[in-house]
C-alpha cells in the first residue's frame, strides 16, 4: 500500500512538472509574439498605385489593368508585414479612385488624398506599387525609384533593387525620380514598378498569384533589411 502511495506521489509531481513546463512554454512562445509583435512599431504606408477610372497601363495579352495587379500585391505586402509586427496603412484597399465626387482634375485629386493619408500616417516609409510599360516588347524587370528629397531614400532604393535583383535573376539599377508620391511628403518612399505588362514573360507571371506573392515577400525581406538588418 505504501509502495503504491509513492508511486502515486511520484506520477502526480511529474504531471506537475509536465503542467508546468507546459505553461512554461507556452509563456515563452506568447513572449516571443509580443516581442515580434512590438519590436519594432515601425509605421508602413503602402500605395497601391491607380484605382477606380484611372486603371493604368493594360497587360498587352490579357488586357488585365495595373490598378488590379497594384492592389493585390499590396494587399498581400499588407498582410506579410502586419504579422511582422509592423503598422500598415494602405491607402485603398478596394478597386476604387481616391478622388473627390464630382472633382475636376480626378488625377490631381486622388494625389492629393494619397499625399493627406501618407502626412498623417508619419510613416517611417512608404511604398508605392505599380506595373511598367514599353514600346518595346523586350525591355522587362521590376525597378526602384527614389526621390533624393529624403535622405534615407536612395539607401533604401538600394537594398529593395538589391533583393528584387537577386531574387528575380535580374541586374537592374534603382533610380531618382520625381513623380508625386515620392515627393509629397518628408518621409522616406519608393515607387516600386513591378514589371513590365509590355513584356510577355512578365505579363504572364504577374497575372499568377503565386509571382504576385513571390513579389510581396520579397519587398517585405527588403523591409526587414531596412529596419533591422534580417535577411
Amino acid at each position: 500500500m505504501r509502495v503504491f502511495f509513492v508511486r502515486a506521489k511520484t506520477l502526480v509531481a511529474l504531471v506537475l512538472v509536465a503542467v508546468i513546463t507546459a505553461l512554461a512554454c507556452v509563456g515563452i512562445v506568447r513572449y516571443k509574439q509580443a516581442v515580434q509583435a512590438s519590436k519594432n512599431g515601425y509605421v508602413i504606408v503602402i500605395d497601391p498605385g491607380h484605382g477606380g477610372a484611372d486603371g493604368g497601363v493594360v497587360s498587352s495579352q490579357k488586357k488585365v489593368k495595373e490598378s488590379e495587379i497594384n492592389l493585390y500585391v499590396s494587399k498581400i505586402l499588407a498582410n506579410t508585414l502586419s504579422r511582422k509586427g509592423y503598422t500598415v496603412k494602405l491607402t485603398r484597399s478596394a478597386d476604387i479612385g481616391l478622388y473627390e465626387v464630382g472633382a475636376t482634375n480626378k488625377k490631381l485629386s486622388d494625389m492629393q488624398k494619397r499625399k493627406e493619408i501618407i502626412n498623417a500616417s508619419k510613416p517611417d516609409l512608404v511604398i508605392s506599387i505599380h506595373q511598367n510599360h514599353f514600346p518595346s516588347s523586350s525591355v522587362h524587370g521590376a525597378h526602384v525609384f527614389y526621390s533624393d528629397k529624403q535622405e534615407r531614400s536612395e539607401q533604401y532604393a538600394k537594398i529593395f533593387q538589391q533583393d528584387l535583383n537577386a531574387e528575380l535573376e535580374q541586374s537592374k539599377q534603382y533610380k531618382k525620380a520625381d513623380y508625386y508620391v515620392l515627393q509629397c511628403s518628408p518621409y522616406p518612399s519608393l515607387l516600386i514598378e513591378c514589371g513590365f505588362l509590355s513584356n510577355p514573360t512578365d505579363e504572364s507571371n504577374l497575372l499568377t498569384a503565386s509571382y504576385r506573392e513571390k513579389l510581396a515577400k520579397i519587398i517585405a525581406k527588403s523591409v526587414d533589411k531596412v529596419f533591422f538588418g534580417e535577411a
